[in-house]
């Protein structure tokens, strides 16, 4: 055997970890976009009566790898009743799904999961905790020039 190739069972990493750890391939992102775009278009123009008088953001469209499968990040206008608004979205999910496929020109039509994206909240809560008192004190602290004990 030659020293070049790798013997059966070796350690090489299959290119679907591989893959997978690389994070989301260029056709998933331009997929994700465009359902993403899609979605945003039937919401603000379909009259899904669970969702009147409420706009939905869609923030990003997580297409999986065979492009069978979609999560949906969305949050209401104000983050209120965000559980109610996902819930009204998984429940008419069928009708979406159809009219993506209408929209849109892929092989399939992807299954759509809506998650409530916590990407505001956690963004809001780090704010917070930057204005603290607490961590205020420690930057003012640190921008102050050190005293060395050497002479």
């Amino acid at each position: 055997m030659s020293r070049n190739r790798m013997p059966r069972g070796g350690n090489r990493v299959s290119s679907r970890h591989a893959r997978r750890e690389l994070g989301p391939s260029q056709r998933q992102l331009r997929v994700g976009e465009m359902l993403r775009h899609a979605l945003a278009q039937i919401l603000s123009r379909s009259d899904i009566h669970d969702l009147e008088g409420v706009s939905v953001t869609i923030t990003q469209v997580k297409p999986s790898p065979d492009m069978r499968y979609a999560t949906v990040y969305c949050a209401p206008l104000g983050g209120e009743n965000a559980d109610a608004v996902i819930a009204a979205l998984n429940r008419h999910k069928g009708f979406l799904r159809g009219q993506m496929g209408h929209m849109i020109s892929t092989k399939f039509t992807p299954d759509l999961r809506f998650v409530e994206d916590q990407s505001f909240a956690e963004a809001e809560k780090i704010e917070n905790l930057l204005k603290s008192p607490e961590v205020q004190r420690d930057l003012a602290h640190t921008d102050e020039p050190e005293e060395s004990d050497e002479p």
